[in-house]
């Protein structure tokens, strides 16, 4: 696992096709339409997100670069890529679809309260290409991050909108410890990996 930094525009882009195209059916764009309608406004949104978690190097990639993590430490928070990234969403996604969008993620956003306050490590995103899922690479994503929060000794908050994932993280050793459901039907799952604890399913 290596930083991805100072790379070619040319394979920013690859990146951000990867994960543009992983994101499409991710129930956080509920308000975005079917999957068909919305999968041009996600792949914008990510191309986004993806320059906001690489400006603040924040992204990771595995060694042959077709599996992908965002990680961002709770006392190195990059606020101007964050800035950015808010400032350009309001210019890319339609404003009623944005109102609607923000307004359901602010219902679910406090479910990680309990921990958000204290020093951790925050699961940006993870994201293994198409071509590339069922071989193992998210659990070395995870496997990744659960170093690191070893060797800063905290906690690794995971949030995300999926079942499956949560469900997968579990098995993971990870620990859900709260849902939130939003008046649109979309559920966020809060889970957290403490170093020597194990939570396996």
């Amino acid at each position: 696992m290596k930083l991805v930094e100072n790379i070619p525009q040319k394979e920013l882009v690859r990146i951000k096709r990867i994960v543009g195209e992983a994101f499409i059916t991710n129930e956080l764009f509920h308000e975005f339409g079917t999957v068909e309608e919305r999968k041009d406004l996600v792949i914008k949104y990510m191309d986004i997100y993806v320059d906001y978690v690489y400006e603040s190097k924040a992204l990771y990639q595995n060694s042959n670069g077709s599996a992908f993590i965002g990680l961002e430490y709770s006392e190195k928070q990059a606020i101007l890529p964050k800035l950015k990234m808010l400032w350009r969403l309001l210019f890319t996604i339609p404003l009623p679809i944005m109102k609607k969008y923000m307004g359901h993620v602010k219902q679910i956003k406090d479910g990680n309260s309990r921990y958000i306050g204290q020093s951790h490590l925050a699961i940006l995103m993870v994201c293994v290409s198409k071509d590339n899922q069922g071989k193992g690479y998210a659990r070395e994503l995870v496997d990744f991050a659960k170093q690191m929060s070893h060797e800063k000794q905290v906690p690794i908050l995971f949030d995300t909108d999926m079942k499956d994932y949560a469900e997968m993280y579990q098995h993971m050793g990870c620990e859900l410890y709260n849902s939130k459901t939003a008046s649109n039907g979309v559920t966020r799952y809060n889970l957290v990996w403490k170093d020597g604890e194990k939570h396996e399913t």
